[in-house]
């Protein structure tokens, strides 16, 4: 993959968030990994405090924190950024914080996956069917057969605690991700950080917290990324932090807050209509998976030129096609040895979208939500994610 086909491209060899967990497991007692630290944050910055917290606030780009949050409490601690994963979403991402590795590795390349070893295709960090929301914990599926990597807190010599969300503290990922980490569960932003203040008080020997806050995104997909809501949003959350500091003050803690990727908001028109492109539609063998700013395409036996020709012809101004192991070869999903389903799950060819575009499928029984605030592709306001170190 050629750099003049993209604007932005992950970092693995010491600018990523997975090297950011490398400096976070080599500093908190762990063994080095397949990727190195951190070149913005070496481990021996770490190494001399006694708690290491890492704060991912999903969907908080480098970008908007520059253009929104100058003069502000989370601004005043950045030194700099780093790049998310390829794709720049959610399940992978999240995934790299929750394992320390990338998705090369992990093998969760977006929010649906085709799922070869299930025969279906499935929404994997609420673990259900595509077709229908089924529970697929519910039909006795382990969710272990989805990934390949151990639990990061298993990976450290220290006691580890998870903070997220009380509704999903049990879930089925939860359970998968967190291995012999302690999971605590909150309701609204005072809780969020008032968990992580109660942890460090009561900390007897060193430890390691990860604390997760999903309402950003969760703003962000309906009303867009510039929206007034994401906005205000954003200002809880900046005061809640300073306030969180403050009263954590003394316990000799290293504070990390980062994101797991940025947003950008699709402009009126922006999403291709899989219905709208029936030709196209004829050629796939499977619904589009991945997301919506990078479409992995599953295509009928036979089909491979008509396909390729559809798209050069009709949509190549907004988006670029890739042979699927174009991307994997070309080191965008990380490097070293491959989770052994990575190929079954990321197609034939990706449809990697241009500007502010998106594609876009309705399966029987979907509602057709087209979210305004996207994410998943290569753009500069979706790859870059804040690092903010603060010491308390």
């Amino acid at each position: 993959m050629s750099d003049r086909d993209t604007t932005a491209r992950p970092d693995y060899q010491g600018g990523s968030i997975v090297n950011l967990m490398g400096s976070v497991r080599e500093a908190l007692g762990g063994r080095a990994g397949g990727y190195p630290p951190l070149r913005a944050l070496p481990p021996e910055t770490l190494g001399g405090a006694r708690h290491v917290v890492l704060v991912v606030l999903d969907g908080l780009g480098y970008e908007y924190l520059r253009s929104v949050g100058a003069g502000g409490q989370l601004y005043a601690h950045l030194r700099g950024s780093m790049t998310s994963v390829f794709p720049t979403t959610t399940a992978s991402a999240v995934t790299t914080f929750l394992t320390g590795t990338a998705p090369q590795q992990h093998g969760l390349t977006g929010w649906f996956m085709h799922l070869r070893e299930l025969g279906m295709v499935a929404a994997v960090l609420p673990f259900r069917s595509r077709g229908g929301w089924l529970s697929l914990e519910g039909a006795g599926i382990d969710p272990a057969v989805i990934m390949g990597c151990a639990p990061f807190a298993d990976q450290l010599a220290v006691p580890a605690h998870i903070v997220t969300q009380q509704r999903i503290r049990n879930s089925a990922y939860s359970e998968l991700t967190a291995g012999r980490a302690a999971r605590h569960g909150y309701s609204d932003l005072d809780g969020f950080f008032g968990q992580i203040a109660r942890l460090l008080h009561e900390a007897r020997e060193r430890c390691y917290i990860y604390a997760y806050w999903p309402q950003f995104d969760a703003l962000a997909h309906p009303h867009g990324v510039a929206s007034a809501p994401v906005r205000e949003h954003f200002r809880a959350i900046d005061r809640a932090f300073g306030l969180f500091l403050e009263s954590v003050a003394g316990t000799d803690a290293a504070v990390i807050v980062t994101a797991d990727h940025g947003f950008l908001d699709v402009g009126a028109g922006g999403y291709v209509e899989l219905a709208d492109h029936p030709e196209l539609a004829d050629c796939l063998s499977l619904p589009l998976c991945g997301e919506p700013r990078v479409a992995y395409c599953y295509v009928r036996p036979g089909s491979t030129s008509r396909f390729e020709r559809y798209v050069q012809d009709h949509l190549s101004d907004r988006c670029w096609l890739y042979r699927s192991e174009e991307l994997i070869h070309g080191g965008l999903f990380g490097a070293g040895a491959p989770h052994p389903r990575l190929a079954d799950r990321v197609g034939d060819y990706a449809l990697v979208m241009k500007g502010e575009h998106a594609i876009k499928d309705t399966l029987v029984g979907e509602t057709g939500f087209r979210p305004v605030g996207l994410h998943g592709g290569l753009s500069g306001a979706e790859m870059h994610v804040p690092l903010i170190v603060a010491e308390a």
